[in-house]
């Protein structure tokens, strides 16, 4: 996500950085890499003028120039005029109905995504405690009724079920009626799309609003297509009034100008972002979040809560007490890298360490956590627990049923033993109340 992007603008922080001084000449000449890399992130043109214009303004003031660190200063105006770009701190909410149902409209061109981010939202609704109803409200596109609610029912939701032979509107009529019967807060419309924008879609889309006056109308957009979801967006948002905008397939565009640009074109927040495949892959946009991730910050709040999700609180307990007792096994170390798997994409999870922005794909293993925990299943309970029992014969049978080498195994016991202290000279420090920096090696994943 944005990787061209952050990779650009942190080679021109470096530099600033650098500078005991910053002129007005070193200014231009960094403003302009900043200019070419919003651009070539296809960032909207209008927004990249606005943007480098506030920049300017306050980079060029007398106390930057004469600052002991302009090049700090500068990052940091940089800082705050994408986070005004974006929307400011914190996350936009949506806004629910005083009386349930809330109905939210998901609209947008055919391919965007929409139907699957019903499902995604309506799981990540659930999640936070709220009863989401599903209604495929797209007649036109084959199997989409179907599609709807068959990856509702694989997300544990619930979906109004039709045979499609009525028109869009009766069927979102007797879907709410339906939803309100069953005591359901929330109802999630996925409405048709089309190839490009036409009068008959905007007609009956008005027609929907009218009918049910939502408290949310979200558009869809894939922001692989970059500049034309924003156009799209702006369209949208003339017809319909938008509340706000959800962005797919963050996770493979390279660019992402789009979740720069849409904001400003259209005035309505980025409520929520896609950013993977699975149900689960789908979450509330940060401003504040994503742009500390384009600057090579991190972002520490979406690993912790990713986490915290993931890691089962009684397993954290009982792990404490094993590393209290220094009894942390190789079964325990595969328990914790099968966690780290259900977190999501290896080069995801990295990139929100700070300072591990610019950590690429090619530059992790991503097939290490599928080999360590291939041989530590093919060893013996006893193995596991005493890998110092591990002798020549032992380990040939491992390297057969894990299909590793044993110079794989060997690699693996040595790493292991290294963590293994590190862990008990960071259980000593901690009792005695003291600290260490650790290096940001990752052994098992770095190539």
């Amino acid at each position: 996500m944005l990787d061209n992007l952050s990779e650009r603008l942190q080679g021109v922080f470096k530099k600033l950085r650098g500078q005991g001084r910053v002129s007005e000449a070193v200014l231009k000449e960094s403003l302009r890499e900043i200019r070419m890399a919003l651009l070539e992130a296809d960032v909207n043109i209008a927004v990249v003028k606005e943007l480098l214009s506030k920049v300017r303004e306050q980079a060029l003031g007398q106390e930057v120039l004469q600052s002991l660190s302009p090049g700090q200063q500068v990052i940091k105006i940089v800082r705050d005029e994408l986070l005004t770009l974006l929307g400011g701190e914190g996350a936009a909410k949506l806004d629910f109905a005083s009386k349930p149902p809330t109905v939210v409209m998901m609209v947008g061109l055919q391919g965007s995504g929409k139907t699957t981010s019903t499902v995604k939202l309506g799981k990540l609704l659930k999640k936070q405690g709220r009863y989401p109803y599903l209604i495929p409200a797209d007649i036109y596109r084959p199997a989409a009724i179907e599609q709807l609610v068959r990856l509702a029912e694989t997300a544990g939701l619930k979906a109004y079920e039709h045979d499609g032979s009525r028109t869009p509107l009766e069927i979102a009529r007797d879907g709410v009626v339906a939803a309100r019967k069953s005591g359901f807060d929330t109802v999630l419309i996925d409405t048709a799309g089309r190839l490009h924008i036409d009068d008959t879609l905007m007609a009956e889309l008005d027609g929907l609003k009218a009918e049910f006056g939502p408290q949310e109308i979200l558009f869809v957009a894939d922001s692989m297509t970059g500049q034309d979801a924003v156009r799209s967006a702006g369209e949208f948002h003339k017809a319909l009034g938008l509340t706000g905008a959800v962005l797919t397939k963050l996770d493979g565009d390279s660019r992402g100008g789009a979740a720069l640009s849409i904001r400003h074109v259209t005035g309505v927040p980025i409520k929520f972002v896609g950013t993977g495949e699975r149900p689960d892959d789908f979450e509330t946009f940060h401003p504040d979040r994503l742009v500390s991730r384009i600057l090579g910050m991190g972002d520490v709040i979406s690993l912790i809560e990713k986490a915290e999700e993931t890691i089962d609180e009684k397993e954290a307990v009982k792990l404490e007490q094993k590393l209290r007792k220094n009894t942390f096994d190789l079964e325990d170390f595969r328990d914790q890298l099968k966690m780290v798997r259900k977190m999501g994409p290896l080069s995801s999870v990295v990139g929100m360490l700070p300072g591990m922005g610019a950590v690429k794909e090619a530059d992790l293993d991503t097939g290490a956590l599928v080999r360590v925990i291939a041989i530590v299943d093919s060893m013996t309970p006893k193995e596991r627990q005493y890998p110092q029992i591990l002798n020549g014969k032992r380990k040939k049978r491992v390297a057969r049923g894990s299909g590793q080498s044993v110079q794989e195994i060997n690699r693996l016991l040595k790493q292991f033993a290294q963590i293994k202290k590190m862990m008990k000279t960071l259980q000593t420090q901690k009792k005695r109340g003291g600290g260490r920096r650790g290096g940001g090696k990752l052994p098992f994943f770095r190539k």
